[in-house]
């Protein structure tokens, strides 16, 4: 029982609330759906960058390096200026999904490096340029290349090559429950002595704009250095500043002066006050009575060539109390590499450490995440009414939705915002370290005010009625049984709520995406962005309709995850061993319908390959002859049946049993191995036979299509030299291979499912591999790679795919890591070459990070494959 697990236990038995304070800030809430009131839903123009400073949020708070509480009451965080810029920087910049060349794109260099899952110790790292921030020339640059050209970074204008710039690294740890030690640790990188103007930020955030009558919290100067918080339902804190810092107060208000030319009468203090005063020297800025809503402590710091200058303060609420500053800093790092201690022996050092910093990303991008729908779409008493046009639009038939947790977010920039079956990868890894936390996730998409009253669950803030692959069930097992395992006990009360709800999502797929009742599925989006020929969101340009092989296949694997659950419930309770009949039985009729609807279903067997069909009217069927992830997604459909599992309830094997005797034209189609026993006389069930599974895993683990140097292509390099072209009435549809970022606008073009490696896909095909490996052990072996002439069986295979998806980040012989791609700075620098980036998806061919670049949430993935491949 480690110090960390203690805490954990405390939290989960609510003796503690050790989860209290986090790093919950978002890091971008200007250019949300949740802040746009615009008529036709343009948020990012509605409020921008420029703004942020300006406006106070009415949803969210963002900052630099920060933290607050968990219903973010009392927001903590940094702003820093170089004596350069035009702006202090008090949060991330980034371009919008219409300024870059690829949509959306953060233009910072900051790392998380560690984190516990309690927060009870913290730690990041901020770079920042000693010389003007090039704000217009990252923009100028984005808007002059095209689709066809790589995004252009900070890294690249040149801005750290001579190495005049600042490590900023802050750490948090806690002394108590509301007792936060906060380090910020100022490193000059330049040759020569170079000024920083650091200001710890503390604020309210605005509550009581909103809701008249409302009780207005404040801040308030006591003694020399230090601010207290009152009437805040936060608590009473104090955040006390080492040292003789100017502290300086002023109102998280918006400037209404600045932005629209409304002047009011009296003085007023507004949100951009530090601005001014710092800046440009306005003292008339800041609130001379220091009281307000937003304060901070003023340091300005001299740091000689290669020093480092320390700044310490506290935020508690027990500041009154004597503490071992430092001390508390040994001992909570000391815990930290006391709870991590648990990655495998076999690992080495950098493996380790890119595990633990994966940890760390996934805990640093939690977000306290605010949206309710029904008071969006109606605006605030006292606020001007929202537009019309509003009722109609986004999100409108989700009135229900109430959002006001922590959640587990893909990215605090790119992606602030939760997104179905995003968070459900994250759980995987988040429960080797908190199975709590990743449980109450899991259920907290399943309640009534975020599931829809009709069993959707909610997609993402931009379309919650978009639809994300039915990956939830696979994430409530796996979770389940990893806390299993971690506790030696099972958790069986988590698992039968899940399932009822699930029950509901269950249903309304089969209602709402087979429309012709066939069990053949149309799922459009399914998360896979730019993957098909068209925009599987809206109407085919040709009409008809499109049978999707992953749609199909994730209501397959759907099917068999809650045949999984039911029959562990089963184990407890016998009643759900009807139910687990039922899903035997429904597994059995999507598996006939892909391989045999129409003739060979959507199975191509001259390609030897799963395609999606395009039904056109008067009975035409074509193929969409995409070799894709959308062709290898079938293989997810898989599972084996443990004859004790079968044995211990007769009424399931009874009517399993019956199937396989009165039904062989079901049972035929979803491999022999139901009726055969397999090792140890497992049954298999998987959508893929073992005829078929054979030519899909040639092209999976062939060079020249999908397998990769890290890992498996979302598209076959074949198309490099034959892209599929489709003509419809005089307009050229077409999917060429493209490793890199995608040349495509669709879906705004900011992600890329035609040749880049994507992790939760690639994590899902391992998994399969073991599971088919369980049932036929070394007698099916495979070339790897395809034509190789070296035969592994499938779990081999898998663990070398794992290796692979690992190689992304670790370094190779020449000391480079594949996701820095060609820069040398990144790759060989000493300040640079340690520090990991969890992008969102990988090139195809070079393994270079691209998309997103925090989107540690399914990234993180790879913590558990170092975990379970000891390498």
């Amino acid at each position: 029982m480690t110090a960390e697990r203690k805490r954990l236990e405390e939290a989960a038995a609510k003796e503690k609330h050790w989860r209290r304070w986090g790093p919950y800030l978002s890091e971008r809430a200007w250019g949300t759906v949740r802040e746009d009131y615009s008529p036709h839903g343009t948020a990012w123009e509605y409020f921008p960058h420029d703004q942020a400073r300006l406006r106070a949020y009415r949803w969210s708070e963002d900052g630099l390096c920060g933290i607050s509480d968990n219903h973010q009451r009392l927001c903590f965080a940094l702003a820093l200026w170089n004596g350069q810029d035009p702006i202090l920087k008090e949060r991330l910049y980034g371009l919008t999904g219409n300024q870059g060349n690829h949509a959306e794109d953060v233009k910072e260099l900051y790392y998380y490096l560690d984190s516990t899952p309690t927060h009870s110790y913290m730690k990041c790292l901020y770079k920042y340029p000693q010389r003007a921030y090039p704000y217009e020339g990252l923009l100028a640059e984005a808007l002059r290349r095209t689709k066809a050209d790589p995004e252009f970074e900070l890294i690249d204008t040149g801005i750290f090559d001579d190495d005049r710039y600042f490590d900023v690294f802050v750490e948090y740890a806690k002394a108590d429950v509301n007792d936060i030690l906060i380090r910020i640790s100022i490193v000059n990188r330049g040759p020569e002595a170079a000024r920083l103007h650091v200001m710890p930020t503390l604020w309210l955030r605005n509550t009581w704009t909103w809701a008249p009558g409302t009780t207005k919290p404040w801040l308030r100067q006591i003694e020399a250095h230090q601010i207290a918080v009152g009437n805040s339902t936060a608590g009473d804190m104090v955040l006390s500043f080492q040292g003789n810092p100017q502290l300086l107060f002023t109102e998280n208000e918006t400037n209404f002066e600045r932005l629209w030319n409304l002047h009011s009468a009296g003085k007023q203090y507004f949100k951009d006050a530090f601005h001014d005063y710092v800046i440009h020297g306005d003292v008339d800025a800041v609130n001379p009575a220091h009281s307000g809503t937003k304060a901070c402590g003023l340091y300005v710091c001299d740091v000689p060539s290669g020093g480092t200058h320390e700044i310490r303060l506290r935020l508690s609420d027990r500041s009154d109390l004597p503490v071992d500053y430092q001390g508390v800093f040994r001992q909570r790092i000391a815990e930290a590499e006391e709870f991590y201690s648990f990655c495998p022996k076999t690992a080495g050092g950098d493996a380790k450490s890119v595990q633990r910093q994966a940890f760390a990303g996934m805990l640093w991008t939690k977000q306290y995440y605010h949206y309710v729908v029904d008071e969006w779409l109606n605006g605030d008493p006292g606020q001007p009414p929202p537009p019309p046009e509003r009722k109609w639009g986004r999100n409108r038939q989700w009135r229900h939705l109430y959002n006001a947790d922590v959640i587990s977010m893909p990215d605090k920039w790119e992606y602030p915002w939760y997104a179905a079956w995003d968070t459900a990868f994250h759980m995987i890894p988040f429960a080797l370290i908190d199975p709590d936390f990743a449980k109450q996730q899991l259920q907290l998409f399943l309640r009534e005010w975020y599931m829809h009253p009709n069993g959707q669950l909610p997609a993402y803030e931009w379309a919650f009625d978009d639809v994300n692959p039915p990956v939830h069930a696979w994430a409530c097992w796996r979770v389940y049984k990893i806390d299993s395992k971690l506790q030696g006990k099972t958790d069986v009360a988590f698992l039968e709520r899940c399932f009822h709800k699930l029950l509901m999502n269950f249903t309304w797929w089969v209602n709402r995406k087979d429309s012709r009742g066939n069990n053949i599925f149309e799922g459009g989006f399914l998360g896979l962005d730019n993957i098909g020929v068209f925009d599987r969101s809206k109407p085919l340009p040709t009409g008809g309709r499109l049978e999707q092989s992953d749609g199909t296949s994730w209501m397959a694997m759907f099917c068999l995850n809650m045949l999984r659950i039911a029959l562990e419930l089963a184990r407890y309770n016998d009643t759900y061993e009807d139910i687990a009949s039922k899903f035997f039985e429904h597994f059995l009729y999507i598996g006939t319908a892909i391989n045999t609807i129409g003739g060979e279903g959507l199975w191509d067997p001259q390609d030897g390959f799963y395609y999606d069909i395009l039904n056109l009217p008067r009975g035409v069927r074509q193929a969409i002859k995409i070799r894709s992830m959308v062709g290898l997604i079938p293989v997810f459909a898989v599972d084996t049946l443990e004859p004790e599992v079968i044995d211990a309830l007769p009424g399931f094997k009874k009517r399993m049993e019956w199937f396989l005797e009165h039904r062989p034209d079901l049972c035929g189609n979803v491999s022999s191995g139901l009726a055969k026993s397999g090792v140890e006389q497992r049954r298999l069930l998987s959508i893929v036979g073992r005829t078929r599974l054979a030519p899909i895993l040639q092209r999976m683990l062939d060079e020249a299509e999908f397998l990769a140097p890290t890992g498996i292509r979302s598209l076959s390099r074949a198309h490099l030299d034959h892209p599929f072209v489709l003509p419809v009435d005089g307009t050229e549809y077409r999917v060429d291979y493209e490793p890199a970022e995608s040349t495509s606008g669709m879906f705004g073009g900011n992600s890329n499912w035609r040749g880049p490696i994507w992790f939760p896909v690639n994590y899902l095909l391992i998994e399969s591999l073991q599971k088919f490996h369980h049932y036929y052990g070394d007698e099916l072996k495979v070339e790897f790679p395809t034509g190789s002439g070296n035969r592994m069986n499938l779990w081999d295979v898998a663990g070398e795919l794992s290796r692979r998806l690992s190689r992304t980040f670790l370094r190779n012989a020449d000391g480079e890591r594949p996701f820095n791609g060609s820069n040398a700075k990144l790759q060989h620098d000493p300040n640079f070459k340690d520090y990991i980036l969890f992008y969102e998806y990988f090139n195809g061919d070079t393994g270079k990070g691209l998309g997103a670049s925090h989107q540690t949430g399914w990234t993180g993935l790879v913590a558990k494959l170092i975990q379970q491949s000891g390498s």
